[in-house]
C-alpha cells in the first residue's frame, strides 16, 4: 500500500510539473497575443495606452506565477489542464467571452487607426485604475481560493471545499467582480466607445456564468449552501 501511494504522489508531483511548466509557456504566450491584437489593427506599435494595457495583463501573469509558483503550484496546473468534467453551459460561455474580449481589442485597435471620437485623460485614467484594480482583485481571489480553475466543475479530485476567507468574506465570487471591473475599464482604458459594446457584452456574459456557477456549488458542493447563507452577496453587498 505504502508503495502504491508513493508512485502516486511521485505521478501528481510529474504531472503539476508539466502543468507548470505549460503555464510558464501559455500565460507569457497569450500577453503576446493580446499585444498582437492591439497594435495590428492599430497599425501602429506606438500606442501608450495599448502599451498600458499589455502591462495589466504582463503584471496579472506575473504576480500569480508568483504568489502561487511556491505556494500552490497545484492551481497553476489545474487552471492549464485539459477541461474534464467542465459543465457544457461553462464551455460555451467561456468561448464566447473568448471572442468578446478579441473583438474588444481589435476594435480599439481599429477605433485608433481610423480615428474614431477619442476619450479625454481622465476617461483613460480612470479605466487604467478599474482595469489594474479588477485584476488585483482576480489575483487576490486567485490567492485566497486553492480551487480557483478556469472551468466550472467540482474538483473532488482535488478535495475541494468551501473557502470563506480573504475576498470570499465579503463576496461569493469576488474574481468575477475582479473581472467585471476589467471588462469595463479596459474600454476606457483604450479610450473607444466601440470596444465598449464587446466589453458590455463580456460583464453580461460573467454576470450569467455568476449565476449558474453559484447554482452548481448550492446543489453540488458540500457546505455551500450554508457559506451562501453567511456571505449574502454574490457580486455586490446589498444588490446581488
Amino acid at each position: 500500500m505504502s508503495t502504491e501511494t508513493s508512485v502516486e504522489k511521485m505521478d501528481r508531483s510529474e504531472e503539476t510539473r508539466r502543468g507548470v511548466t505549460r503555464w510558464l509557456i501559455k500565460e507569457p504566450m497569450g500577453v503576446v497575443f493580446v499585444a498582437v491584437s492591439l497594435f495590428v489593427p492599430a497599425g501602429r506599435w506606438d500606442w501608450g495606452w495599448g502599451w498600458a494595457l499589455v502591462a495589466v495583463y504582463a503584471a496579472w501573469v506575473g504576480a500569480t506565477t508568483l504568489l502561487l509558483i511556491r505556494r500552490n503550484p497545484e492551481l497553476l496546473a489545474e487552471r492549464v489542464a485539459t477541461r474534464k468534467r467542465a459543465k457544457g453551459w461553462d464551455m460555451v460561455l467561456m468561448s464566447v467571452f473568448g471572442l468578446t474580449s478579441l473583438a474588444r481589442t481589435i476594435v480599439a485597435g481599429l477605433n485608433l487607426r481610423w480615428g474614431g471620437a477619442q476619450m479625454p485623460l481622465a476617461a483613460h485614467l480612470a479605466g487604467l485604475v478599474a482595469a489594474t484594480l479588477g485584476q488585483a482583485l482576480v489575483v487576490w481571489a486567485t490567492v485566497a481560493n486553492a480551487y480557483f480553475s478556469k472551468v466550472v466543475r467540482i474538483q473532488d479530485d482535488r478535495g475541494q471545499t468551501v473557502v470563506s476567507s480573504g475576498p470570499y468574506r465579503y463576496v461569493r465570487h469576488p474574481g468575477y467582480v475582479g473581472t467585471i471591473a476589467f471588462e469595463l475599464g479596459t474600454p476606457f482604458l483604450l479610450g473607444s466607445w466601440w470596444a465598449l459594446i464587446a466589453g458590455a457584452l463580456g460583464v453580461l456574459l460573467m454576470i450569467a456564468r455568476t449565476a449558474l456557477e453559484d447554482r452548481t456549488l448550492r446543489a453540488e458542493l458540500d457546505g455551500y449552501a450554508e457559506y451562501s447563507q453567511t456571505v449574502r452577496a454574490r457580486l455586490l453587498p446589498g444588490i446581488w
